[in-house]
């Protein structure tokens, strides 16, 4: 059913919560699963932590990491980009056929915190969105 499932992950609470159910799915139904991050382009001087590929790089290598523990082996792709928008180009790129995501991550859209990055996925996706609150 899922072949392919993306998972974005940033360095949230949310993101860590969301790991279990990705767990569960990939190994249910024997998904490829391929994880992502991105750092943000920044304009000003936010301070946002997901700016830095460095930090980007560490926080992949370890969620790859964590499911290989698990007996998952998974795929890694940084990119650069706005979150939403990166995710959904890269859930087409890789064929995604479900998208496993936090209810909230670190970044917001330029429209404010209303607009979040998960609220933009929903809307954007080429795939099911999973929403793990």
């Amino acid at each position: 059913m899922f072949k392919t499932v993306l998972f974005p992950i940033d360095q949230s609470r949310e993101a860590r919560e969301a790991a279990d159910m990705v767990v569960n799915i990939v190994q249910k139904y024997g998904s490829r699963l391929v994880l992502l991050s991105v750092v943000e382009e920044v304009t000003d001087s936010t301070g946002s932590v997901m700016t830095s590929p460095e930090t980007v790089a560490q926080l992949l290598e370890n969620a790859k990491s964590l499911f290989s523990q698990q007996g998952i082996s998974a795929e890694t792709i940084e990119r650069q980009g706005k979150p939403a928008f990166t995710i959904c180009d890269v859930a087409d790129e890789v064929g995604a056929d479900l998208i496993i995501m936090g209810c909230r991550g670190l970044g917001l859209t330029d429209e404010g915190s209303q607009d979040s990055v998960t609220t933009r996925v929903i809307n954007l996706s080429p795939c099911p969105v999973l929403i793990v609150p």
